[in-house]
């Protein structure tokens, strides 16, 4: 349960209505579902209008990026979930991460993704480069983004970036408002919160 009510579908103006109405068909688009509870991170920034705004913005912007392909931003990010222990982001990121291409394996694996047979060699520098970035403080050596850095260009490597840095916003936020799981993946395979050495 949040810690604050924000302002709910309940309590909200005429203009906050039609926006929660598009939200939640852009979140049934994305991830197959529209739980009740799904709005519930955007009921937060709506307490600061100017803020949902901007963060609005960022989030529309980060849609329209499209230099790595859904599996890798999927695999990026879902790991980025599962280490900050976010539970509406792992809900959420399982759902949309099966519409992009893993397999429920792959998301069971993701905790000991370094010794899986199920990744390739490529998705392993993916899921090393969220896990480091991951953890505070960041730990992403030289030869890892050397690495990177040989299967991907300077604007996938800082497209991948932002994106696993959006993810540990997300997490950090919904955990500090206690926002947990809405039921994205309710009754699906899952993937797991880990802790940060995972």
């Amino acid at each position: 349960m949040a810690r604050l009510t924000g302002v709910t579908e309940g309590n909200a103006g005429v203009v906050m209505k039609v926006l929660y109405r598009f939200m939640r068909r852009g979140m049934r688009a994305l991830a197959g579902r529209s739980p009740e509870r799904g709005l519930e991170p955007l009921e937060m920034f709506a307490v600061l209008p100017r803020l949902l705004r901007a963060y609005g913005r960022l989030e529309q912007a980060t849609t329209k990026l499209g230099g790595t392909d859904r599996r890798t931003h999927a695999l990026a990010t879902l790991k980025a979930a599962t280490l900050t222990q976010c539970e509406y982001c792992i809900d959420i990121g399982s759902a949309i991460a099966r519409r992009w291409g893993l397999t429920d394996e792959e998301m069971v694996a993701l905790p000991v993704h370094p010794t899986s047979d199920v990744f390739s060699a490529v998705d392993k520098l993916v899921l090393d480069y969220a896990a480091g970035m991951s953890r505070t403080p960041v730990q992403v050596p030289d030869e890892l983004f050397a690495a990177l850095c040989q299967h991907f260009s300077e604007a996938q490597i800082v497209e991948l970036t932002h994106l696993i840095a959006l993810e540990n916003y997300r997490g950090r936020f919904n955990l500090a408002l206690g926002i947990g799981a809405a039921g994205f993946s309710e009754g699906l395979v899952c993937a797991v919160p880990v802790g940060a050495g995972g």
